[in-house]
């Protein structure tokens, strides 16, 4: 499938196309595979659930896998806990201090009319001292314990925690050897809570998050089999085309500001990259080159582009200048580094890299120029950096079906988020919301 390397590129480059049926969405399934035990031990103890009627969700066991699935802590199992404490006069030190844990966190719940009530404290359990304590408000019990996990995550790290955003993925199932479907789906950061956004019997390629969150574009074949981009509004569900020409519309991907789209098209002749301003819709070509320019991305300061290009014989990762069109290469370890996208501080640039043959996920250090290749699995693509830029979720194979996992930005932690039926492809993930 990747002896061309048009197979990364999107459908530019005549890839992996996906389908999928007209069936209600499904949750992803989360399945650890690599841990780390150096990561910060935490237990989160059963919240005490103070309504008439019994819970719909497991707050406790949402935090406990929230925080699992980043490289920096070790939940502790509800069967190895101790006791089941909810208020901070029934916590004993000594005994989680038995079971290892550094912290602990506890809590309450109380429905309203509104939604839930909450209150949580978290303790630093060797210097044995209350940590945090806070309260809120959240309409669903899955925001709430996400919003719990984002709270515990920033205090012990300082980062900004990653579990209330969402993910996009397009996914695929054949109920027929002749026919397949095509669905954009949006998910929780963990996979749950999925509903389509768009289907269609055609492929839709290239899924990509506005900087707020409300807006998505993407690519789709519905209309005559020709691929066109459209930008889909999330709140009404209106779908605007916004570029149908002749040949390659691809890879739109939206500014820092909001106001534009880079995107490749080869409505000139070649697939190179242009610039589509929302606001009165003019159109700016900013490459002109003989090879092929292709999946643009953005710098966090929306001065510059990354962009993939044979132009040195090879696909490789080069930075363009918006202000005067210039052109780096960023990219000579091996040959061949597509897809490309820069951590929000700017620090890191992650691609698909090939090694020996097989394609993986690994980082560049801007800074040092030091390349790490961070997955072992096969034929991955398409990475997508969280916005706090410590994870990164992909495609990858396993065995003959699609499936997305994520690993940590050192690779010390990964997971994979199969659907329960079907392939899921083309993961990105939301700004923070």
């Amino acid at each position: 499938m990747k002896n061309n390397w048009f197979s990364v590129l999107g459908y530019v480059l005549c890839g992996w196309i996906f389908s999928l049926p007209v069936i209600a969405a499904q949750d992803l399934v989360v399945e650890i595979t690599h841990g780390t035990t150096s990561a910060t031990a935490i237990a989160v103890s059963p919240f005490q659930w103070q309504g008439a009627s019994a819970p719909t969700e497991d707050v406790a066991q949402i935090i406990s896998d929230d925080l699992a699935h980043t490289a920096q802590f070790r939940s502790l199992a509800q069967d190895q806990l101790p006791s089941h404490p909810t208020q901070q006069a029934s916590v004993n030190f000594a005994e989680w201090k038995q079971v290892a844990a550094e912290y602990l966190t506890i809590g309450r719940i109380q429905p309203n009319p509104q939604g839930y009530q909450f209150e949580f404290e978290l303790f630093d359990v060797y210097g044995q001292h209350l940590l945090d304590a806070r309260r809120g408000q959240a309409s669903h019990l899955r925001d709430l314990a996400h919003h719990i996990s984002d709270q515990i995550y920033e205090r012990l790290t300082g980062m900004r925690g990653i579990f209330s955003t969402r993910i996009l993925y397009v996914t695929l199932e054949r109920p027929h050897p002749k026919q397949t479907f095509y669905r954009l789906q949006m998910a929780d950061a963990d996979g749950y809570r999925a509903q389509t956004i768009f289907q269609s019997p055609e492929p839709i390629l290239s899924p990509s998050w506005s900087s707020d969150g409300k807006r998505v574009a993407y690519v789709s074949f519905h209309q005559g089999g020709k691929p066109a981009i459209y930008i889909h509004e999330l709140a009404t569900g209106q779908q605007e085309k916004i570029a149908a020409y002749k040949g390659t519309n691809g890879a739109p991907a939206w500014s820092p500001d909001g106001r534009s789209l880079a995107m490749t098209l080869s409505k000139d002749g070649n697939p190179e990259i242009y610039l589509y301003q929302l606001e009165d819709k003019s159109l700016l070509r900013l490459t002109k080159n003989l090879s092929i320019d292709t999946e643009p991305r953005w710098y966090p300061d929306g001065a510059s582009l990354i962009f993939t290009s044979n132009r040195g014989g090879s696909p490789q990762l080069y930075q363009l200048g918006l202000a005067d069109h210039s052109v780096r290469r960023l990219t000579y370890e091996g040959n061949y580094n597509a897809r490309g996208e820069i951590t929000r501080d700017g620090r890191y640039l992650v691609m698909v890299h090939r090694e020996q043959g097989l394609f993986h996920i690994a980082t560049q250090d801007l800074m040092k120029g030091h390349l790490n290749i961070l997955t072992s699995t096969q034929l991955d693509e398409s990475p997508s950096v969280a916005p706090n830029g410590n994870m990164i979720i992909y495609a990858t194979l396993r065995g003959n079906e699609g499936v997305l996992a994520v690993t940590s930005i050192d690779g010390r932690a990964k997971f994979f988020l199969p659907a329960r039926q079907g392939e899921v492809r083309e993961p990105v993930w939301s700004p923070f919301r």
